[in-house]
């Protein structure tokens, strides 16, 4: 031993130092890669051609457009056997076709327009049917159709959000009026 230093500076100190398998860099750049593998494959994997996909249902407030269009047509043909309510089965034609129409604006306004910028254009009205007319139904026959549309569109109304509630819930009330007042 040196006279200059200490005894202890001859002992070796038995360390065991093992080298790591993965250093600190190395893990940061494999967590990476993996990171952006998991995005991209998920990103893959949620692409699809859309075949496999279920069409999507039919917008609810077509039904509601038919059947107002049709309690419009049935409140104009009753009118024949009931002359006395004229005025209100006419009040009831033109309020029904309002509540179609309005039915078919929401519906176009939800489909928007087609990629080329037009609109979708067919018209309810000016379609033609091979089927022959059936007669006139009776005032009751209204009346309980009307308080079947009512029923539909409250029911309607509590599944849909926003204006498309509103309106459903207008055009229940707009039925319970026609059904319980005008045609009592």
């Amino acid at each position: 031993m040196a006279p200059d230093r200490p005894a202890w500076h001859d002992v070796p100190v038995l360390t065991t130092v093992a080298s790591p398998v993965l250093s600190r860099r190395s893990s940061f750049r494999l967590a990476g890669i993996a990171a952006v593998g998991v995005v991209g494959v998920s990103t893959v994997a949620a692409c699809s051609n859309g075949d496999d996909a279920a069409p999507e249902p039919p917008d609810p407030l077509i039904a509601q457009e038919e059947a107002a269009r049709q309690n419009a047509a049935d409140a104009r043909s009753a009118a024949a056997l009931a002359p006395d309510r004229t005025a209100a089965l006419t009040l009831i034609a033109a309020e029904r076709t309002a509540h179609a129409d309005a039915l078919r604006t929401e519906v176009a306004r939800l489909v928007g327009t087609y990629p080329d910028g037009s609109t979708p254009s067919a018209d309810p009205t000016t379609t033609q049917s091979s089927v022959a007319p059936a007669p006139p139904p009776a005032v009751d026959a209204l009346r309980a159709q009307l308080v079947g549309a009512q029923n539909s569109a409250a029911a309607l109304a509590r599944t849909q959000s926003d204006y498309r509630a509103g309106l459903l819930g207008s055009i229940s009330a707009a039925c319970a009026v026609h059904a319980g007042v005008l045609l009592r």
